[in-house]
């Protein structure tokens, strides 16, 4: 009997190999950390990653467990076969005009997940998301018939959407739950105490059209780890030096704040985090990166993985410590955000366009102002 996503999750992202959090661990620390067992059952892995790589190590990882005893989620969306790598950008989405058309994005998306699969040594995932999509990505039928065909054709049982790499898109996935939600049935968004906004606001649509989250970041950075202090070292390339200065000052005063309510239920603060987050009916998983971190005496990852192999199943929070703990770490309009936004001027990017009048009702339905998605 096939597995669905559990309430705690690996990404393959975790260790520094694939992407640049903290020292990239060896081979073996690195397998041990992403295989699946008995306590944290579910994998996730995107087929961009190390372009083919991390599914490749994944597939040595999971060698010669029960396929029902794990549940398996994968991502495509960047083609990294016949795309060129931008820089930062990355690779371009799939649906990027100078690619392909329409009409293809079918055989792109069989393509690319029957390749991700072999390298994996899989027969199907058990989710399979639409990974950092485009506008065209969110809105289109021929993606999602594309999607669908991919499930009808057994390659996958489930389907979703993961918007990204950084942080926003609110609109853009209430507006595919909206438009393909009867099709849906899983999106990963960024959510953890101290980043409540913006992704609280895409959770009602996503209850309402019964699709169930997957939240990433959170760790915060690997902040919720509880080792990260002022002044210590990150490795030359880590992806966290791109992130405001003073965000860990901030950040371990707002730790102290919550200090009491973890211990309260005898909780660590990676506990409290993931906890907090599973405490909003619409989310399901959470999936931390865990970071080993590059000083002496920091915590290993083996740690952090235990930290979230505990992880609770049942929520422990009450409604009044959720609403303590968002007060504490609330970030309302911090940040410029991506997707469709009011503040964006000028043409349409793969990561940001106007927010329009689709949008913009979308927004009224919904509740949100426009101002609730640009910076203070």
């Amino acid at each position: 009997m096939a597995l669905d996503p559990t309430h705690t999750a690996l990404g393959t992202w975790s260790g520094g190999h694939f992407m640049h959090y903290g020292l990239p661990l060896g081979e073996d620390r690195l397998l041990a950390l992403m295989r699946p067992d008995e306590r944290v059952r579910t994998v996730l892995t995107a087929d961009v990653y190390g372009e083919g790589a991390a599914d490749t190590l994944l597939g040595r990882a999971l060698t010669g467990l029960d396929r029902e005893a794990y549940s398996l989620i994968g991502a495509v969306g960047h083609d990294f076969y016949n795309g060129e790598r931008e820089g930062a950008k990355g690779f371009p989405r799939f649906t990027d005009p100078r690619l392909r058309g329409p009409g293809e994005y079918g055989a792109y998306l069989r393509d690319a997940t029957e390749r991700s699969l072999q390298r994996i040594g899989a027969d199907a995932f058990d989710v399979l998301l639409l990974h950092n999509p485009d506008r065209t990505g969110y809105t289109h039928e021929a993606v999602w018939e594309g999607m669908v065909a991919l499930r009808d054709a057994g390659l996958t049982r489930r389907i979703g959407v993961a918007p990204g790499p950084a942080n926003g898109f609110t609109l853009d996935v209430i507006d595919c739950f909206e438009r393909y939600g009867d099709v849906i049935d899983w999106a990963m968004l960024i959510l953890n105490p101290f980043e409540p906004w913006p992704g609280e606001l895409a959770l009602p649509a996503a209850q309402a059209h019964d699709v169930k989250v997957l939240t990433r970041v959170v760790d915060y950075g690997g902040l919720f780890h509880d080792d990260l202090r002022p002044g210590l070292p990150m490795a030359e390339r880590d992806h966290r030096k791109f992130r405001p200065a003073g965000w860990i000052e901030r950040g371990t005063e707002r730790l102290d704040a919550l200090r009491p309510i973890a211990e309260r239920h005898g909780l660590t603060l990676l506990q409290l985090a993931a906890q907090w987050n599973l405490a909003h009916p619409a989310v399901a998983s959470v999936v931390p990166t865990l970071i080993q971190e590059s000083w002496d005496g920091a915590k290993p990852v083996e740690a952090q993985r235990e930290e979230l192999a505990g992880v609770p199943a049942e929520v422990l929070l009450s409604d009044e410590e959720v609403a303590e703990i968002r007060a504490v770490g609330d970030n309302t309009r911090c940040m410029a955000l991506k997707g469709g936004v009011p503040d964006h001027e000028g043409e349409a990017r793969p990561d940001r366009w106007p927010l329009d009048g689709e949008l913009e009702e979308i927004a009224a339905r919904w509740d949100i102002a426009p101002t609730d998605l640009q910076p203070a």
